[in-house]
């Protein structure tokens, strides 16, 4: 049997910089829905995102 190498690592000053600006109780409430839900609910934001994207159109040509 091989003995694995005692890897320590320090952590990323980058990741550790945009840590602090992620809000974590939104991850885990959404972790806690099943995919099905998960995906129901980005599709949900998808149609949003067109309609805001077609709102903005339409006030362009205006």
């Amino acid at each position: 049997m091989k003995k694995q190498a005692s890897i320590s690592l320090s952590p990323d000053p980058v990741i550790e910089a945009y840590k602090k600006d992620i809000d974590r109780t939104l991850l885990r409430e959404n972790l806690k829905r099943t995919p099905e839900e998960r995906i129901r609910n980005l599709m949900q934001l998808q149609r949003v995102a067109e309609e805001l994207r077609r709102a903005g159109q339409r006030i362009k040509r205006q």
